[in-house]
């Protein structure tokens, strides 16, 4: 049974996104640029979409939803390439906090 990885905070789920994305297409993690943006469901941040940007217009991206503790990962052609279930990770108030959003969004 494979280990599941231990994320506890924000920064080291991005910095799990950012070398998984890379990884596959051999970009150096220093020198792409990511992304993150808000997920919303009923006005209230439920999770991140990541994305990265390479040469030749190349764009992947992930979505971690804290509720179901996972990370899924899309090539280029939007296909879903890989899945990682996290042994713990950020709550959805962690998330929330992060993002400045304690309550509803207006």
């Amino acid at each position: 049974m494979p280990q599941l990885p231990s994320l506890p905070t924000y920064h080291a789920v991005e910095q799990f996104v950012l070398s998984t994305l890379c990884e596959a297409e051999r970009l150096d993690p220093m020198s792409t640029p990511m992304f993150a943006m808000p997920l919303t469901r009923s006005g209230q941040v439920c999770g991140l979409l990541f994305e990265i940007q390479g040469p030749r217009r190349m764009r992947k991206q992930a979505v971690w939803t804290p509720e179901e503790n996972r990370i899924l990962f899309y090539d280029t052609e939007g296909k879903r390439y890989l899945e990682t279930r996290l042994a713990m990770g950020p709550t959805v108030m962690d998330l929330r906090l992060h993002m400045g959003q304690s309550g509803r969004a207006a």
